[in-house]
């Protein structure tokens, strides 16, 4: 019987306080040596839209998010947005500039802290692969393959399990790219 008994890798993703998928793709990460970015993204997954539009300011606010979008990938686009605020010292006035919640930045980098925590303790590697952004594509992949849905129509994608109806959300930086990609993997 081997109710209650956790493989090594169980033990190391109930350390965790995040749901499966994101354990899976923080120790993926450390296999593939970018932890450090998906390490960010988790973190960002943790906290609600960052982006805010104000009243009578839409237009602009969009045009801001538009700026650190990273085609194809709402993933690599939160790394983005928090790589930029690392750039400009955390600085709060940046984020209110750029229509973006400090608080919820803040909250990001606590969540973000008490993970590598983990991750010392668990004797997981920290290391960053710099620009070479497709390993992390691949780490979202292993976390989220469960999601994944392919295009049948205009803007409406069929998950490949399931064959449930998905579509892209407005706010994603997949909507409006002019062309919709074959396969998406989705986090919700």
């Amino acid at each position: 019987d081997h109710t209650g008994r956790l493989s090594p890798l169980g033990r190391q993703m109930a350390e965790f306080p995040l749901d499966p998928p994101q354990c899976q793709m923080l120790i993926v990460s450390c296999e593939m040596e970018c932890s450090a970015e998906v390490l960010i993204i988790v973190s960002m997954l943790s906290v609600p839209s960052i982006f805010y539009r104000p009243k009578g300011r839409e237009e602009e606010a969009d045009n801001v998010m538009e700026k650190f979008s990273v085609p194809e990938s709402d993933h690599l686009t939160f790394l983005n947005v928090y790589q930029q605020w690392k750039m400009n010292k955390y600085s709060s006035n940046w984020a209110n500039e750029h229509f973006i919640h400090i608080k919820a930045l803040k909250k990001v980098r606590e969540v973000r802290q008490q993970l590598h925590d983990i991750m010392v303790q668990q004797k997981l590697t920290v290391k960053s692969c710099g620009t070479n952004w497709d390993v992390i594509r691949k780490c979202i992949c292993s976390a989220y393959f469960y999601q994944a849905a392919r295009l049948k129509g205009i803007g409406e994608y069929v998950n490949l399990r399931t064959g449930m109806p998905c579509h892209l959300h407005l706010t994603s930086a997949l909507y409006g790219l002019g062309t919709s990609p074959e396969y998406v993997v989705y986090h919700e």
